[in-house]
């Protein structure tokens, strides 16, 4: 009888006595790194549990993360590890969990960035034979990087987040964006210690020399490029009534001015021409019920308001950056290597070699490696996408990435006329901002912002999905 009290009695007390062995393994621990190690599970195993329990917790927890926080300070890769890749591991482990609730079908868009997710993966095999092991570890692991984005894409439009998303759900992402440029602000006119893991982007002034914002990305240009985006949503907003829109207009006037701020400070010419291009778009669209005067003296009023108060903030900034546009439009033909600040040197060195390896060119020498490979004699940044993509995936990769273009264009463009308002929203947004990404794309490696690329495709995804 006390036999068999004992052995009933065994199981219960099992989970107290592990438990009392961890916290003690914890306490005596040799360093605080061990401590937080043991000690991670105790928060992690909760966290993942309530990530993974409603389909749109993990995509909210990525971009907060993705958006809002800085690279971990640790020695790895080129910025360090980043939080948000947490999320999008449990993100996948959502998917898995939930295999039955996915339907893809074989519309143009999906083929198109399902085949350019194949190009790049099969490119790394190029990495390896050129490059060798480690720089293709490098290669596959900014694939991994662009297969979030893609992952992310079909997860909300086709997968077990296909009710997800909303309205609410851009009003905070606006808010957070919002938040991120702030913070870009900040850090510019303060000079705030960089985050882990940054690029040597400065501005020489007769007052001294100032690194560019860049916020809390990695370089200036995600940073131009994310406000871009948000400031084509705010002229999407401005162009239809209140209730088709997600923020109010007391918002997007001060949102508005902070991405307009963060942008000018980033020193990104090429964001400059991706609103322009967007804006042309937009006003094309909308062009037989635009009131263009009211519109015009919007535009000219908001643009003078906030020239002025980034003149008051940041006047030798502000000069220089007047005559860093203004030189460009007037030195474009005269003097187009200083203009495109060294990037036309690339891009001879990139067309001579191609001219010279065509066998090689067609098949490519491994995703992401210029950065890193001395294969063409050294290390060289593309600083253009389409030029980089050839180089790296041959014309294998260059030609997915062109009927990219023409699918996300064009899957935007029917949902810009659905009669859902929220599908229409982002239709008309995507549209917009994505035909000024094709010219961004000329002098920006565009592909390579994993964390703000999957805002974009979510976005999408909310214009494509039924």
């Amino acid at each position: 009888m006390a036999s068999g009290t004992i052995a009933a009695a065994r199981p219960r007390l099992a989970v107290p006595l592990l438990l009392g062995l961890w916290a003690a393994a914890v306490a005596v621990a040799p360093s605080l790194t061990w401590r937080l190690a043991l000690a991670a599970p105790a928060v992690l195993l909760p966290l993942s549990a309530w990530t993974i329990e409603k389909p749109g917790r993990w995509v909210a927890a990525f971009f907060a993360t993705a958006l809002l926080l800085p690279p971990l300070p640790v020695a790895l890769g080129d910025s360090g590890p980043h939080v948000s890749l947490v999320f999008a591991a449990l993100g996948l482990l959502a998917g898995i969990v939930s295999l039955a609730r996915w339907r893809v079908p074989a519309t143009a868009l999906n083929v198109a960035l399902g085949v350019l997710a194949v190009v790049l993966l099969a490119s790394v095999a190029s990495a390896v034979i050129h490059s060798g092991a480690v720089i293709a570890a490098g290669s596959l692991a900014r694939v991994a990087l662009f297969g979030i984005t893609v992952y992310l894409f079909f997860y909300t439009a086709y997968g077990p987040g296909a009710r997800t998303g909303s309205f609410t759900g851009i009003h905070w992402m606006y808010w957070a964006g919002a938040a991120a440029a702030l913070f870009a602000c900040v850090d510019f006119y303060f000079q705030l210690p960089a985050p882990a893991g940054y690029g040597p982007q400065f501005v020489w002034l007769d007052s001294g020399v100032y690194r560019r914002a860049q916020g809390l990305f990695y370089e200036a240009g995600t940073l131009g490029n994310f406000c871009a985006f948000f400031l084509v949503m705010t002229g999407v907003c401005l162009s239809r009534a209140r209730v088709e829109t997600p923020v109010p207009r007391a918002a997007l006037a001060i949102g508005g001015g902070l991405f307009l701020g963060a942008l000018v400070l980033s020193y990104s010419r090429s964001s400059v021409i991706n609103v322009a291009v967007a804006s042309a778009v937009l006003a094309w669209q909308n062009r037989r019920r635009i009131r263009w005067t009211r519109l015009l003296l919007f535009v000219a009023t908001f643009s003078g308001l906030a020239g002025l108060v980034i003149w008051r903030i940041f006047p030798i900034f502000a000069e220089a950056y007047w005559q860093r546009l203004s030189g460009s439009a007037d030195y474009l033909f005269s003097a187009t290597a200083e203009v495109f600040s060294g990037r036309l040197a690339n891009w001879q060195t990139l067309t001579g070699w191609i001219a010279a390896h065509p066998w090689e060119a067609l098949v490519g020498i491994g995703y992401k490696t210029l950065p890193y490979t001395d294969y063409l004699g050294a290390p060289l940044i593309g600083d253009n996408m389409y030029l980089s993509l050839f180089v790296e995936t041959g014309i294998a990769g260059l030609a997915a990435l062109v009927a990219l273009h023409v699918a996300i264009l064009r899957a935007a463009a029917r949902a810009s006329h659905r009669t859902d308002r929220l599908a229409s929203f982002c239709g008309t947004w995507l549209m917009c901002f994505w035909a000024g990404q094709t010219v961004q794309m000329f002098s920006a490696d565009l592909l390579t912002f994993w964390r703000v690329l999957p805002l974009y495709f979510w976005v999408l995804a909310l214009a494509v999905r039924e």
